[in-house]
């Protein structure tokens, strides 16, 4: 059984914000699967359990804030005994430029909080991530300006071109595997 943890902050003021990417491409995932969530308070997470190739899958959107996406994570690990070798995380990554993916099969927090939570929450970092470039960072901006603003109406096409990629990548990761899905879209 695989865990997919969408990254975001809950609520309609952060709905199209770029720290929310993560939600933006699990809810297209959802249109693309006719599935969806439901409230859990229980796991703190808006939770789906759907199939891929007749294998159960979790789906969540933690609805904790990002810096404590963590608590979500791991207490749903927990409670369905899922091991961190079948999490697989999807976020934003101010480093890459809107318009790249990048799939990595384990790797540092990076300075994400939302990582950096689910790190402290499973106790590992060996588990599979794809970072979707809300970037670049222009200057003399703080990161959590960038992060908590909306996407311009003119990079839209470059957004929804990038969602419908990343829904593909994560189809591929289930389909083939983190390596395969590298090589296919980084």
């Amino acid at each position: 059984m695989k865990l997919i943890a969408a990254l975001g902050n809950p609520g309609e003021k952060y709905a199209n914000t770029r720290h929310n990417a993560g939600f933006m491409i699990i809810d297209a995932l959802a249109q693309k699967w006719n599935f969806s969530f439901s409230d859990e308070q229980k796991f703190k997470a808006q939770v789906c359990k759907t199939f891929f190739n007749n294998e159960p899958i979790f789906i969540i959107k933690p609805q904790t804030y990002m810096n404590l996406s963590g608590k979500a994570v791991g207490t749903v690990m927990h409670f369905f005994k899922i091991d961190v070798k079948d999490l697989f995380v999807v976020f934003d990554d101010i480093s890459l430029d809107l318009g790249k993916i990048r799939l990595r099969a384990n790797g540092s927090d990076g300075g994400h909080n939302g990582i950096k939570s689910i790190i402290k929450h499973t106790g590992s970092s060996n588990f599979a991530r794809l970072k979707f470039g809300i970037g670049p960072q222009p200057v003399n901006i703080p990161s959590e300006v960038v992060v908590l603003g909306n996407f311009p109406s003119e990079d839209k096409p470059l957004l929804n071109e990038t969602i419908k990629k990343a829904t593909s990548a994560i189809e591929c990761y289930l389909q083939e595997g983190i390596a395969k899905a590298q090589n296919k879209f980084n």
